[in-house]
């Protein structure tokens, strides 16, 4: 399981870099979650379904990413709580670096905790809990 985790994760830092370079695809990032999926964080706990509004939310995120100057996405640390032989929860170690200009580049370090299925070899996530991005990109002058 650790393995296929880390080989997802990997392909997901690669996706995600290429988002950022205005070189998204949207079918493969998509193939990242499963069908239906749960998502947590300050605003609430919602529930969604991996379809066309899902590839446009993600398509406005990583827009929106650029437009305030993220550079990079890299994953720092992976941590793996297994529960069974078919999930897991990823606690997943992000650092973001912004592009400020003139000014220096601010570098953004946070976790994401994932929850993976793995079904017919296939890691996907099903549910994510993250903390508060937007306040935290306030405090640190982004936003």
């Amino acid at each position: 399981m650790e393995d296929s985790i880390r080989a997802f994760f990997a392909r997901y830092e690669r996706l995600f870099a290429q988002a950022l370079a205005g070189e998204a695809d949207m079918e493969e990032l998509a193939a990242l979650y499963a069908p239906e999926f749960i998502a947590a964080s300050p605003a609430g706990v919602k529930a969604g379904r991996n379809d066309d509004q899902l590839r446009q939310a993600m398509a406005q995120g990583y827009a929106h990413y650029r437009t305030i100057g993220t550079k990079a996405m890299t994953i720092r640390a992976i941590r793996l709580s297994p529960m069974d032989a078919l999930h897991c929860l990823a606690h997943v170690g992000w650092r973001a670096v912004y592009d400020r200009g003139k000014a220096p580049d601010v570098t953004i370090d946070f976790e994401v905790h994932y929850l993976v299925q793995i079904l017919d070899g296939t890691p996907r996530v099903f549910g994510w809990v993250t903390g508060d991005e937007e306040a935290l990109l306030k405090q640190r002058g982004i936003l």
